[in-house]
């Protein structure tokens, strides 16, 4: 597995990627409008995305991160791992480029959203098991 940073080659990988992640979890897989164009709602921000890529260049998962104007803080958003290849350390793997991304800006915290407790269980345990309250 190698972590890149986001480039639109990958892009409609990475919307299968998701949609079939949040399928696994028992969702209605809609697509969030922001991986449309992470060019527009992440890079040209001045934020990052990430893509994680297997050996056979195809996208297991992602993250990207947004600041929050006029503080020292920034939101992370968008962590999927490939739901066939959970519980392999990818997401631990995001998460830690984000968070290394993060502090080099000057940043001093970083936010998560654990979104509803009905579909994303998962995020619940992940996050407090990485530090996060």
């Amino acid at each position: 597995m190698r972590i890149i940073p986001f480039e639109n080659q990958y892009r409609d990988d990475m919307i299968f990627m998701v949609l079939e992640a949040k399928n696994a979890l028992g969702c209605i897989p809609r697509l969030n409008e922001d991986l449309l164009n992470i060019q527009a709602n992440y890079l040209d921000q001045g934020d990052m995305f990430w893509l994680a890529l297997d050996e056979n260049d195809r996208v297991i998962g992602c993250i990207g991160y947004n600041s929050i104007e006029n503080t020292a803080e920034a939101r992370m958003h968008r962590l999927y791992v490939k739901c066939t290849l959970k519980r392999q350390g990818i997401g631990s793997a995001l998460l830690e480029t984000a968070e290394k991304h993060i502090k080099a800006q000057g940043k001093t915290a970083a936010l998560v959203h654990l979104g509803e407790e009905e579909y994303y269980f998962e995020s619940r345990h992940f996050y407090p098991k990485h530090g996060y309250i």
